[in-house]
């Protein structure tokens, strides 16, 4: 983690006014500088940036921050990759965790061949798109596929000469490793063999005068270009660098598309083409679009909708939708109607379930079978997809049609199939107003009643004496069952536990799984911020409440997490003992909730009142344990 005060030393030296100026044109305006927005679009400057207080305020939608925040707002870059960005610009050495030298020269080692890697892709995109403007008939393809020149040059689309050694013109040293390694080049096996070429599945066209195939025994021609006659898309980081290609033939021939190799900065199932290029316009738009090929990223960019991204002809998945929801909280996914588009939104639907909190909106489009998002945009124009996306299905009832598939809902057997195929999607959701909606809808689709499905789906709560969840108990908080005499959590312990967590993320690995599944069971905003949270140390791992805060700016939590962590308690001191403390409390609330429903259901057979004996034993313990690790009130500490 890097220190806080090194965070406030590195953003009194850095000129926010120079940081923003790179990017946005600023003119001064008395004390402040004023420019557009770059975070919406906009006709008249009001977007100030202050030196004196180091900090930029948009006046139009509010966005605001300090020079680390703009850099990861605007770039998309990480927030330990902005530091480092402003450190260097200004002399400072960011402090390096306690590793070993090995560690810290393996790390070294690692981020050089990355930069090897991004920096031969740099250069081979700058030679396809030279080639492009080269090859009359690339641009023709282009053209008739109603790409302008303009959008071309935003993609930065290029194109791959027909002949087996193109790149041996850009690379001087076409027989570097790195080019290999980079997913540019293949080699023949070690014996001589054919090579593992896919485009060789189908023969393709060559232009005439194209060399003929390199000879398996022939060394000098041991290696050739992995992309060829195809219409070039570079494939770019978040941050901007290329990382990747995906290549498309200019006829009918197969593959269709081919993809860049597996590399050390490359992996489909994490990054999403077009996601660099869409960042500002899934902003301006208020969602990301997700489509499934690169060709419709480019052709809806054309019709307007620049907040287009595309999986990589792969399943989308689970990381896929995280990284889309660092730049927005609503996303649509759109299929072709076939039965493929149907299997694809079956993916996406599951890779979505477990990021599906109550403050985000994922929807599912479905074209018709006879139209990708590419045709249907040039045959029925831009106005026609947006009342398609505005008809989106809702992910609730997307989760219902998957689960009821070939179910026949007028016979018991159909609906408990239906029921057995909805359970592992309903499990995925995060705990929740939504999670609990759909208990209710789909036990109304099976006939039973909201309380008898939480007895099928989750008998240990059954058997405890826990009050199921009701489909009119939604917006309740997790503390107050409906009909419990049990008194509601203190606000108090749930913000403190929060606090504690948002300002020291790295505790989160010192508790045990079933601490974990409290915090979530919180509900509501608290909820919420624990599934966030959890989300962005998987991603980034532990870090500083600065970098929690700068990644929650815009996010539809952050007035609460800044509630949660205000201003004064930034001077509090805590100890790791204050959250086991809370974690106590909350336990001792939840036992004191479940005996009281015990006690309301007015059951007096001995198994119900041994029931109670325990439960009220666990709570006594977790009160015990909450005095053993300090005073209540934090042993004289704020809380």
């Amino acid at each position: 983690m890097i220190p806080a005060g090194f965070l406030q030393d590195l953003l009194a030296r850095v000129d926010i006014v120079d940081v923003v100026g790179r990017h946005v044109e600023l003119k001064r305006g008395g004390a402040n500088w004023m420019g557009l927005c770059p975070f919406h679009a906009e006709k008249s400057p009001s977007f100030s940036v202050t030196p004196a207080k180091q900090f930029y305020y948009c006046f139009g939608c509010g966005a605001s921050g300090d020079a680390i925040r703009f850099l990861c707002e605007h770039t998309g870059m990480s927030f330990v990759d902005a530091v480092a960005e402003l450190a260097q610009g200004v002399g400072m050495q960011v402090p390096q965790e306690q590793v070993s030298p090995e560690e810290r020269q393996h790390r070294q080692r690692l981020a050089e061949r990355r930069l090897s890697l991004t920096e031969a892709l740099s250069k081979a995109a700058a030679h396809y798109r030279q080639a492009l403007r080269r090859s009359p008939q690339a641009i023709d393809y282009l053209k008739g596929r109603g790409v302008s020149g303009e959008v071309a040059a935003r993609y930065g689309l290029g194109y791959a000469p027909a002949g087996w050694h193109g790149l041996a013109s850009a690379f001087a040293a076409y027989d570097d490793p790195v080019l290999e390694d980079a997913g540019l080049v293949r080699t023949h096996a070690e014996d001589g063999g054919a090579p593992a070429d896919p485009q060789a599945a189908t023969p393709q066209p060559q232009p005439p005068g194209t060399p003929e195939a390199p000879a398996p025994t022939a060394a000098p021609r041991r290696r050739w270009d992995w992309f060829r006659h195809r219409i070039m898309f570079p494939i770019r980081a978040v941050g901007g660098e290329v990382i990747g290609f995906g290549g498309r033939v200019l006829d009918d021939s197969r593959p269709k598309y081919l993809n860049s190799p597996e590399t050390a900065v490359f992996s489909k199932g994490r990054e999403l083409y077009g996601l660099h290029e869409a960042r500002q316009a899934i902003r301006e738009r208020g969602h990301g679009l997700v489509v499934e090929g690169y060709m419709d990223v480019v052709a809806l960019a054309q019709h307007g909708f620049g907040n287009a991204v595309a999986t990589l002809g792969t399943a989308c998945t689970a990381e896929h939708v995280q990284k889309l929801l660092r730049f927005t909280d609503s996303i649509v996914f759109a299929f072709d109607g076939d039965a493929a588009g149907r299997r694809a939104a079956a993916r996406a639907l599951e890779a979505s379930l477990p990021h599906a909190t109550d403050l985000r909106r994922i929807r599912f489009l479905f074209l018709p079978p006879e139209h990708d998002p590419d045709s249907f945009v040039r045959e029925r124009g831009a106005a026609a997809l947006e009342e398609a996306i505005n008809d989106a299905v809702p992910l609730s009832r997307q989760l219902q049609a998957q689960a009821a598939a070939e179910c026949d809902l007028g016979s018991a057997e159909g609906r408990a199939r239906m029921l057995a195929q909805a359970r592992a999607l309903w499990s995925a959701l995060p705990a929740g107003a939504l999670q609990r909606q759909l208990l209710g809808e789909l036990a109304h689709a099976a006939q039973l009643e909201p309380a008898e499905l939480a007895a099928l789906w989750m008998p240990e709560r059954a058997a405890s004496g826990r009050a199921a969840p009701r489909a009119d108990a939604a917006s309740a908080p997790w503390h107050r069952r409906p009909g419990a005499r049990s008194r509601p959590m203190p606000a108090a312990s749930s913000d403190l536990a929060l606090r504690l967590l948002l300002r020291h993320a790295d505790w989160w690995e010192r508790l045990c799984a079933e601490d974990h599944q409290r915090l979530h069971e919180l509900g509501g905003e608290h909820g919420a911020l624990v599934t966030w949270l959890e989300g962005q140390l998987l991603e980034h791992g532990a870090q500083t409440w600065a970098a929690l805060d700068a990644g929650l700016q815009g996010h539809p939590l952050h007035a609460a997490a800044r509630r949660i962590v205000d201003p004064d308690s930034l001077q509090d001191r805590h100890e790791f003992a204050d959250l086991e403390r809370v974690l106590h409390r909350l336990w001792e609330a939840e036992l004191n909730g479940q005996i009281a429903a015990l006690i309301d259901s007015g059951r007096t057979d001995r198994e119900h009142l041994d029931r109670i004996a325990a439960l009220r034993q666990r709570a006594n313990e977790h009160k015990r344990l909450a005095a053993a690790v300090g005073s209540p009130d934090g042993a004289g500490r704020p809380v």
